[in-house]
Order: structure tokens, then sequence, then C-alpha cells
């Protein structure tokens, strides 16, 4: 079994605090990916259970065992870096096999070894070649056999595919998600991508400043985000916010730019006048008439996407004496609907997609 254990994990340099007491389990074989914008922390905390940084408070234990002392090479795990690490002067093969050679590993097992990760990567026919000789996909094909032929209790991958173009990321994603299942291995995994994150998690630990701000899944974190930030970081294009209030009847909602909204089941009812901010998603906005609308968008650009359109505009009080838009409100509609800037869009948000936070604390209060 290969579980991780974090309990209470901070980092300190100096006065600094950078990594803020994370509590987390990662079951044996789980996926969890940390995600967040630079700076947050994420790689820190890879790090922190990599040993290449020394943890300043709590615990951290793989498959059992508190490894907080130990160094990287006796912690059983394998890393796989953005930067690829490669040896320029050796083979394929070779790279594959150093770590394995450095352990005294019987040639035979070596052979063995390398060879069933070549024929799971593809890299059978690359073996003798030098990674000059390799596209990027290729070489981090090779970074990532290097971990396998390890047979770690838990892979560690940082970045991996940050080098990789657009159309190579995709690929890579699913080979590393179809090769993580087969394989079985616990795996703790850094991107600041969140499609990256959403498609390979089987849970995700979305960070800000040094702070897990929530521990779920993909779907739990899209459709029930904990705070502001989560909620405007994960989802493409972001979350809408719009300051709103509970209406004087204690049972609607006052939404700027719109029309008051009721709420049934209103989890905050019995308390008129509070102030809120009220975030939709840009896909969860339909077009109506208007007698049917919640909302109004003034139109100013239409990105046309093929089977998306991106239209972004500002609801009618948003904007300053000088005409110039304060909040960008966008909407993903169908390729179908035909929309142009300057029109009025007349909208409706879908049942259930409403999200009410603390504008103070920036805490989740409900989803309507």
């Amino acid at each position: 079994m290969a579980e991780i254990a974090l309990a209470g994990v901070k980092k300190r340099y100096g006065e600094t605090q950078v990594v803020h007491g994370i509590d987390v389990e990662i079951a044996d074989g789980e996926f969890v990916v940390i995600v967040g914008p630079s700076g947050c922390g994420k790689s820190t905390l890879l790090r922190l259970v990599a040993g290449l940084e020394e943890i300043s408070e709590g615990s951290i234990s793989i498959a059992g065992r508190v490894v907080n002392d130990l160094e990287p090479k006796e912690r059983d795990i394998a890393m796989v870096f953005q930067n690829y690490a490669l040896y320029p002067h050796m083979s394929v093969f070779d790279n594959m096999a150093y770590g394995l050679k450095i352990a005294g590993t019987p040639k035979a097992e070596i052979e063995e070894r390398v060879g069933r990760a070549a024929r799971m990567l593809e890299l059978e026919a690359l073996l003798t070649r030098k990674p000059r000789q390799l596209s990027g996909g290729q070489r981090q094909r090779v970074a990532m056999g290097r971990a396998i032929v390890r047979d770690p209790a838990a892979f560690l991958f940082d970045e991996p595919l940050s080098n990789l173009d657009a159309k190579l990321r995709v690929q890579m994603r699913l080979e590393i998600k179809q090769l993580q299942k087969d394989l079985g291995t616990t795996s703790l995994y850094v991107t600041h991508d969140q499609v990256e994150a959403m498609t390979l998690a089987d849970r995700l630990i979305v960070m800000n400043a040094g702070v897990a701000e929530q521990i779920a899944s993909p779907m739990q974190v899209y459709e029930h985000p904990e705070s502001v930030f989560v909620a405007g970081f994960i989802g493409s294009p972001a979350m809408n916010f719009l300051p709103g209030r509970v209406a004087q009847d204690g049972g609607s909602l006052e939404i700027r730019g719109g029309t008051a909204r009721r709420a049934e089941a209103l989890a905050i009812s019995g308390q008129a006048g509070r102030e809120l901010l009220i975030g939709v998603r840009p896909e969860h906005l339909q077009p109506v008439p208007e007698t049917e609308a919640d909302l109004f968008l003034d139109l100013r650009l239409v990105e046309t996407l093929g089977a998306d359109t991106l239209a972004h505009g500002s609801l009618p009080d948003t904007k300053s004496t000088d005409g110039a838009t304060k909040d960008i409100f966008t909407v993903r509609l169908p390729g179908s609907v035909q929309v142009s800037a300057g029109e009025r869009l007349a909208l409706r948000v879908a049942p259930g997609a409403l999200h009410l936070f603390d504008p103070d604390s920036g805490h989740r209060i409900a989803d309507l």
C-alpha cells in the first residue's frame, strides 16, 4: 500500500510562511492534482513530499512510514520534472536504466524493466537514440519511463507538460491518465492549468497563497466551490461575480443589473438586506425573451470559437459616467446563436446555477 498522508504541514523561509498547515490523506492508487496560480505554494508542497525541501512543522508519511527525516532517495518516490532532466550524452535506454544501475539492479532485470516500460510508452524503436534526436513529447515519455522502471510507491509530477505545445499537451495528458490507471501507482501532480487538473485528477487540492482552499473531486470543486477564489480559478471562462442582497421580503435576491429572482429554499432567508456576492458561470446563462430575463447584458465583444461563442459585455448599471466598462461579464453560447457587439442580450440563469458568497470572507454561503 502506498498512501501519502500530510498532517499540519507548514513551510517557512525565515519569518515568511509559504505553506500554511496542509492536511490531506491520499489513498493508495489515487491521482491527486495540486492546482493554483504561480506563487501559491503548489511546487513547494510537492518538493516537501519529495524531500527536496525540509518541512518547518507537521509530518509526511508515505506507505505508512514517516519520512520527515529521510533523504529523497530513501522515500521510494520517483519524480517527473518540467524540463525532462535527461542526460544528453546517454541513450534513451541508458537514461531509463541509470537509476537501476546505480542501485545495483542485476542487468537482466534492468533490461526486462526498461523493455516493459518502453513497450508501454512506445519507445522501443528509440532506445538507441540520444535526447537531442527526440521530440519534446518523446523526451517526456523517456522521463516518465525512467520513473516507471523504478517501480516506486508514488509518482510526483512537477508541471511535466508545460514545455509542450497545445496539441501535444492534450495527447500527453491522455497518456499520463491511462498510464496511471494501468499502473495503479499513487500520484501527486502539480499544474497551474485548470483544464489539465480537471481532466487528470481523482481529487484536486486548490492552493491559494499557501492555503488549501478546497480539497475535493473536480466536479465537486466545479459545482460547489468553497470560496470566491476557487470559483474564479476553476472553470473557463471564469465565473462571473456581481453584488446582490437578500430582498426585504427575505425570500428573493436583488441582483445588480437584473430583476429580483425568487430563491426557493433560500438558505439565508430571514436575513433581509444582507449583502452578497453572487456568482454564475458563463455556461449557465441562456438567451430568453426580455419578459423572462434575470439579467440584461450590453455586448461589447463577441468571440466565435466554432462550437461555442463567447459574448463579453457589461450589465446596464456597471458602467462609469464616461461609458467605460467597470466589470466584464461573459456568457458562453452555442455556436449556432448569432449575436453582435452593440446588442442587448436578455439572459436567464439556469436553475440551481447561482452561487452565493459572503463578500467579506469570500466563503460560500449556498448554491441556488
